[in-house]
């Protein structure tokens, strides 16, 4: 969803991609398997080239090139649709029809991507850097479509606007105006897990991981106002030091801990594949959340501490007006990620409780960046059910591809589409057969990139779950 979330899906292929490599190392020369890689290579090459970005950009114009692929594929042209709120916002939504003897199965992907400015980056970001989830979804289609399968539920394929920024998100558009298009037993969202799976160390996959839940994303504005006046003269009451002080007391203070079905199992199955003292004290966590020692080692690794607990972090700061003058004014932007169950209210009031200071003010920052004096009441969404007809196929495509690997469920911190698709009442899971080692994550940064090997196995690996998905 929206502003912020960090995106590997969106990756810069490196050299050997440019070249026009189109065999990952371990492929084994199949025909059918090369063709596919060509595929995923050349839908990549052309979205990339496409700007899509809400400032310049168009999002119809990404569309309506894939849309033409699937005519020119044989799809009717009820089944390829294109629309949107406007000229510059369209989505795409196709279907490739099956038996109908299970319901429908939903991909979601965004078109749209964050701003990259050339003089940023050390090659042009919008030369093969980005969308490799739509590239590799869109293939999957194709090839399924050319080899006449028909599985026993339709796949629903929707890219879509303005999951990045801008003012009209694809997903939730297509959720109220035609639902009846992507109406699915569950999702799959490509961008669901910052859009990759597996996380490697040194090239070696450590897990693959499915996120079944979200945190929820808001943002409060803390301001100290008072009367100023010449910097000669300093007063204890300085608006810049008192909202300093309160930001102090966010940062020392820790959410309560709190585990659901979804990062429980995380801990339970990462306990098996970790050795130690880490896999003890996740054991520990799982079975006592309560584990005061367990807590305060794990809360050490900041993706950890984000699985357990809500988090606020201060982000943005402003104050004063004049070198010469004592600051009238200072205002602090704090970002909190939210566990399901929660409340943006109930967490402004807590912020409230740590300042301990009624000089400094919380409001809510809406998305639209509207400030209000109360946040809604709007609580993160409960997690999407471990349902065995999406987990098992899932860890049997996992297996095939990357013996021994384990399958964890995962929350994610940052926010996505899914929250528009869960709050429809369809389940959904960030899955995305990508790699992306500890130590090369440049999410949202300067030169993003993922490695050709890992494009080609994920595209590999997302047809393969496709028709496990869909095979009785």
């Amino acid at each position: 969803m929206s502003r912020d979330t960090p995106r590997f899906p969106l990756a810069a292929l490196l050299a050997p991609l440019l070249a026009g490599a189109v065999l990952a190392a371990d492929r084994s020369g199949d025909a059918a398997d090369a063709a596919a890689d060509r595929l995923a290579h050349d839908i990549f090459k052309q979205l990339i080239e496409i700007n899509t970005t809400d400032s310049v950009g168009s999002v119809t114009a990404a569309a309506e090139a894939v849309a033409q692929r699937f005519r020119a594929a044989g799809f009717p042209a009820a089944d390829v649709s294109v629309r949107g709120p406007n000229e510059r916002k369209k989505n795409l939504v196709v279907r490739l029809r099956g038996t109908g003897q299970r319901r429908p199965v939903l991909l979601i992907g965004h078109l749209d991507v964050v701003e990259a400015p050339r003089e940023d980056w050390s090659t042009d970001p919008f030369k093969l850097d980005m969308k490799s989830g739509d590239a590799i979804m869109s293939a999957a289609l194709l090839r399924l479509k050319q080899e006449g399968y028909r599985g026993s539920r339709d796949i629903i394929l929707a890219l879509t606007a303005d999951e990045e920024d801008g003012c009209c998100n694809g997903v939730e558009w297509l959720v109220h105006n035609h639902r009846e298009l992507i109406d699915a037993e569950f999702a799959l969202n490509h961008d669901g897990l910052v859009g990759y799976s597996i996380t490697s160390e040194h090239g070696v996959p450590q897990e693959f991981a499915f996120s079944a839940t979200e945190k929820m994303y808001a943002d409060y504005q803390l301001t100290v106002t008072n009367a100023g006046g010449h910097s000669s003269l300093p007063r204890s009451d300085n608006a810049i030091y008192q909202l300093a002080a309160g930001l102090l007391r966010i940062g020392r203070y820790s959410f309560p801990v709190e585990l659901n079905e979804v990062t429980r199992a995380y801990f339970e199955r990462m306990a098996k594949a970790r050795s130690g003292e880490l896999a003890a004290d996740m054991r520990a966590i799982a079975r006592n959340p309560g584990d005061a020692q367990a807590v305060a080692r794990l809360s050490l690794k900041p993706d950890l501490n984000a699985l357990m607990r809500t988090t606020c972090v201060a982000t943005r700061l402003e104050g004063g007006h004049s070198n010469n003058a004592l600051p009238q004014r200072a205002a602090g932007v704090v970002n909190c990620r939210i566990l399901p169950g929660h409340s943006k209210e109930e967490v402004r009031k807590e912020l409230i409780r740590v300042l301990d200071d009624p000089a400094i003010t919380v409001r809510y920052v809406a998305d639209d960046g509207a400030i209000s004096d109360t946040a809604p009441e709007q609580r993160a969404l409960s997690p999407s059910p471990l349902l065995p007809q999406v987990l098992g196929p899932l860890e049997s495509t996992v297996a095939a591809l990357w013996p021994g690997l384990p399958v964890v469920p995962f929350m994610n911190a940052s926010a996505t589409d899914g929250i528009f698709t869960r709050a429809a009442g369809i389940p959904t899971y960030g899955v995305a057969g990508l790699a992306v080692d500890r130590d090369d994550m440049h999410a949202h940064g300067r030169d993003e990139r993922l490695r050709v090997a890992a494009f080609y196995r994920g595209n590999e690996f997302f047809y393969r779950y496709l028709k496990a998905l869909t095979t009785d």
